[in-house]
């Protein structure tokens, strides 16, 4: 797609090129700054929705959208980057299937603009973020996950054993129902510090991607082993606390990337072992705690619930991953022109219909083949495809060069740049993170 022939020149177009010098302008500085501030309101968008500015809920839905269009209007202005070929495949579809909204489909300008905003806007960060940040950036910024991954596990606890009604599971817009969603053993999912528990199960797969890297660094990246230590015991503990198959299913993941490290470098294998001997130590530490045996009897029962209604974990997997797009294509009432954007949205629906709920379906690539009809639905897929086999292939290249963090970053990069439903703006901006930072790994400093 990106009509790249070798690992320099797709370095280059993907945004890695950018030079690392230790002088940077002012103006270099400030969009650094904004980056950092983009990943600071992914993390606290909930809390801002919930805790602090309730009554600006609503707008604050979209609060980095203007942070997004500062980034790419001073990234272009001073001529650190300007769009690749995704960049400009992915908006050329999005400005066409814009058109076709207005024209053929619902014409409802302002749900358009919404659903528009998720190509235009926030997948070119992906490449603006692997140009201003290095991997030195990416591992502060993995550092700093590890602290806030045990502040939000101690939330997590509190919010698993405090009731709907209490002031820590205030839901979106100071909601005294609470937001907590279905879970299991008379408890709830908790969300953390989002504003939805899909926020806290991916937060926990950045966490878990960084920290199977440091374990599997500690030789080359300087980290507190106590720290490291903590953040892992938390990291395992808000496995029950989160009733998430979600947490369960990004720890496995980043698990199988790092034995799958093995092949290329064998000395992987001494972290695999650390790695093994403390998470069985941790689980046994846990285990004597009352509050992890109620939490984890909890997480049983959900995933039994679960199981029986899905199908197991192969129904659960072909479902959510190729189900989406197969029943997209062969359900009766998809339209081959798309029903026009942003009407698969949360927020497009209640602007349309006055509720929340999914008008198009729920899976991501169903919602892109509903939206922008058969044909661009299918190359926005191949697009966002075509960049995760390109970041896959460079990345297991670096191992040689003893560079691991691209392919654990991948682990939970993969998926949700595949297919993680971007119409959820929180799952749209951890995309949009987890994409830049891998490209940026391969940025040495």
């Amino acid at each position: 797609m990106a009509g790249i022939s070798n690992f320099q020149s797709a370095t280059y177009e993907m945004g890695a090129g950018y030079p690392n010098t230790s002088v940077l302008s002012s103006s270099e500085i400030l969009i650094k700054r904004g980056v950092w501030l983009y990943f600071w309101l992914i993390i606290f968008e909930g809390a801002l929705r919930k805790w602090v500015l309730p009554g600006l809920s609503e707008p604050l839905l979209i609060i980095r959208d203007p942070l997004a269009i500062w980034l790419i209007y001073k990234c272009f202005m001073n001529n650190i980057w300007s769009p690749n070929n995704y960049v400009v495949g992915m908006l050329g579809i999005t400005i066409l299937s814009l058109a076709v909204t207005l024209i053929l489909g619902h014409g409802n300008i302002f749900v358009a603009l919404y659903g528009f905003r998720i190509m235009a806007i926030h997948f070119p960060l992906i490449f603006i973020i692997g140009r201003v940040f290095n991997k030195d950036d990416v591992i502060k910024l993995g550092l700093i996950i590890l602290w806030i991954t045990i502040g939000m596990t101690i939330l997590v606890g509190i919010q698993f054993y405090s009731p709907q009604s209490a002031w820590v599971n205030l839901g979106v817009g100071g909601d005294s129902q609470g937001s907590g969603f279905s879970g299991a053993g008379g408890f709830y999912r908790v969300p953390g510090t989002f504003s939805f528990t899909n926020g806290l199960s991916l937060f926990y797969g950045i966490a878990a991607a960084f920290i199977f890297y440091f374990w599997a660094s500690r030789d080359v990246v300087k980290v507190n082993n106590l720290l490291l230590i903590i953040a892992s015991f938390a990291l395992l503990a808000a496995i029950p606390l989160s009733i998430s198959r979600g947490v369960l299913f990004e720890i496995i993941l980043s698990a199988l990337f790092l034995f799958a490290i093995v092949g290329k470098d064998p000395r992987t294998i001494k972290s695999i072992i650390l790695v093994g001997i403390t998470g069985v130590f941790l689980f046994f530490v846990l285990g004597n705690f009352s509050f992890f045996q109620t939490a984890t009897a909890s997480f049983s029962e959900r995933l039994t619930n679960a199981g029986s209604v899905e199908g197991g974990l192969e129904g659960t997997l072909m479902d959510r991953f190729f189900g989406g797009l197969y029943s997209s294509i062969t359900d009766s009432n998809s339209s081959f022109i798309g029903l026009g954007l942003g009407m698969g949205t949360n927020a497009g629906a209640k602007l349309m219909m006055g509720n929340r709920e999914f008008l198009i379906a729920e899976g991501e690539w169903a919602r892109l083949i509903g939206e922008m009809g058969f044909i661009l639905g299918m190359i926005a897929i191949i697009i966002r495809g075509s960049l995760v086999f390109q970041l896959i292939t460079r990345s297991w290249k670096a191992i040689k060069l003893d560079n691991k963090l691209p392919w654990m970053l991948m682990s939970f990069g993969t998926v949700n740049i595949l297919q993680a439903q971007w119409a959820q703006p929180t799952a749209l901006g951890f995309s949009a993170l987890i994409g830049g930072l891998v490209i940026a790994s391969f940025n040495e400093s």
